[in-house]
């Protein structure tokens, strides 16, 4: 039987054979006879081979054209994770504890590295930020904080209910004189049954929520230091964090006067990690330098130009965003000068200067008639503004000055309009017969110590930030005139002081209005303050970067980081989705 089978296969085999051999055979005379035998032909229709090749390379090459011309359909560019982001500041850096915060430089690293209990949201109004919830009591007295849930340092250790009541202990503490302490003055911090934080204020605050928006400090790395000497401490110099970013490193450059930090992203930061890996911040000692690290590229972008300076960047390299602050520029008068103290003296110079002009040398911002900005508050009358009369102005103020004469000393600082305004302003104080001395400072610690809080002008051409909500106490309340507080005019005025804080007790929105408005009219008759403009941030970056979006409303400058997490360096190509 497998002698059969094993025949009957052999000549299968065989079989097999010879026809796939035929079946060879026969092919190579095919391709002999019908390809290569037609060659010699080929010269007789060589212009119909030429015309078909031509067609085809012509229907290739309108292929790949189509792929390019019509990729933008299918595919786009978009920002993605990765990259570092260098921004440029102006100030040293003189310790990273965001308590002490003074310099821009400063300023800028607490704001990316240390998360607050209430932040200004994209809207340009306080909300939430380490708090889950900011809850007041009927007559806002009582305002009690519940943290959110899983917070951490960037050692890994939980942001906890002591680390606030730390904080607020130091800011209170007047050995360790916080930038923040006007925040907390003599209110009362403590923990409830329902481990929520209490702040019981001496009287109502209607705005108090945004007097929360003071940084937290680790008290497991801090609490064994002595409060006078926490400035000194090592974590000046390498703080634990817990904003977006965590400090990395510092490194000084070949000049003296600069400096970088170094910062990574948050991957537990509460609000998500950042597409950026890492942030650095470079310290420059004046605008100059600024300028020329921008167009060199040694920076990816600045905060510290105004649009004055717009010549100075490099075309094309770098685009520009202007985000109006809820700010303004004021001439204050220091009414505890001799001169400037009689009120009809101060409405005179009103009457007598062009307010139009100067403002004209502050192009692009917007007018500023009142210390009171309608993102803050809308109010349903205001006080008239007093038209210009020159020659009027100029008799009144002869009069009062008799045979004397009289010199009245302006400061101001090397930022944005303010020196052109100020000397515009220094020449028409001068054609109504005043001299006149400008001094225009740098704006640094020494000149908040020493002109600021030693009231050491005449008058003051200068901005203040007005807030995201409105609290004029700060700058206008007779308990704001030493040397610690804001009232740059010294101005008293014991209806105004009730109206001020009549408007800061109350939560009744209609009562608010009212009592804003009155003291509106007394500031207008008294005229502690001119207003000028509400001014800008100018931002100069990269243009092949994202940095803060348009939709974001900026209270301060530092604002525009409220969206830090979406800004981005790192660019890829991503397919369409139908």
């Amino acid at each position: 039987m497998g002698n059969s089978l094993q025949k009957r296969g052999q000549k299968f085999i065989r079989k097999f054979s010879r026809a796939t051999t035929k079946a060879s055979e026969e092919s190579k005379e095919h391709i002999k006879e019908n390809f290569f035998g037609r060659w010699k032909h080929i010269s007789d229709i060589k212009l119909l081979v030429l015309e078909w090749c031509l067609l085809i390379s012509a229907l290739i090459l309108l292929a790949v054209a189509q792929t390019f011309w019509f990729a933008d359909s299918y595919s786009q560019d978009v920002f993605s994770n990765g990259g570092n982001y260098i921004e440029a500041t102006l100030g040293d850096v003189n310790s990273m504890n965001p308590l002490f915060a003074t310099t821009n430089s400063e300023k800028a690293l607490s704001r990316l590295m240390f998360g607050t209990l209430v932040t200004v949201d994209y809207s340009g109004h306080s909300n939430i930020g380490l708090a889950s919830a900011v809850t007041p009591n009927e007559d806002g007295k009582i305002w009690t904080v519940k943290l959110r849930d899983g917070l951490t340092w960037s050692d890994g250790e939980p942001i906890t209910n002591d680390d606030v009541l730390y904080t607020a202990e130091l800011i209170r503490n007047p050995r360790v004189s916080s930038i923040y302490d006007a925040n907390l003055s003599n209110v009362k911090v403590s923990v409830n049954e329902s481990n929520e934080i209490v702040f019981t204020l001496p009287t109502a605050y209607a705005d108090f929520m945004s007097a929360l928006n003071f940084p937290i400090v680790p008290k497991h790395i801090l609490a064994e230091n002595d409060p006078e000497t926490l400035i000194e401490n090592s974590f000046s110099t390498a703080p634990v964090t817990s904003g977006a970013f965590s400090f990395n490193a510092s490194q000084g450059t070949s000049k003296a006067d600069e400096q970088v930090i170094y910062l990574s992203a948050n991957p537990d930061y509460y609000k998500g990690r950042p597409l950026l890996n890492s942030f650095a911040i470079h310290t420059y000692e004046n605008k100059e330098a600024v300028v020329s690290a921008l167009n060199a590229g040694t920076v990816t972008a600045t905060a510290e130009l105004t649009e004055a300076d717009r010549d100075l960047v490099g075309a094309g390299q770098f685009l520009e965003k202007n985000s109006s602050l809820s700010s303004g520029a004021f001439i204050f008068f220091n009414t505890k000068n001799a001169f400037v103290k009689s009120k009809a003296v101060r409405a005179a110079i009103r009457q007598g200067i062009d307010i139009a002009k100067l403002r004209e040398l502050a192009p692009d911002t917007v007018s500023l008639n009142y210390p009171l900005l309608t993102s803050q508050i809308k109010l349903t009358a205001y006080p008239e503004i007093p038209g210009r009369d020159f020659e009027t102005a100029k008799a009144k103020i002869s009069e009062t000055m008799g045979e004397e004469s009289v010199t009245l000393n302006i400061a101001t600082v090397n930022s944005g309009y303010l020196p052109a305004v100020t000397n515009e302003l220094a020449e028409q104080l001068k054609s109504l017969g005043l001299n006149v001395n400008v001094s225009i400072y740098e704006e640094n610690q020494e000149f908040i110590t020493n002109i600021i809080s030693m009231r050491g002008y005449d008058i003051l051409v200068y901005e203040v930030e007005l807030g995201a909500d409105p609290d004029l106490l700060p700058y206008y309340h007779s308990s704001q005139t030493s040397s610690g507080g804001l009232n740059l005019s010294n101005y008293r005025n014991a209806l105004v002081d009730d109206l001020l804080l009549g408007a800061r007790d109350t939560l009744d929105q209609e009562l608010r209005v009212k009592k804003y408005e009155s003291f509106l009219e007394s500031w207008m008759e008294d005229v502690p303050a001119i207003g000028l403009y509400q001014p800008n941030l100018t931002y100069y970056y990269n243009k092949n970067v994202r940095t803060f979006s348009d939709g974001v409303k900026l209270v301060t400058a530092l604002d525009r980081f409220s969206d830090i997490t979406n800004w981005a360096v790192t660019k890829t190509t991503k397919n369409k989705t139908p």
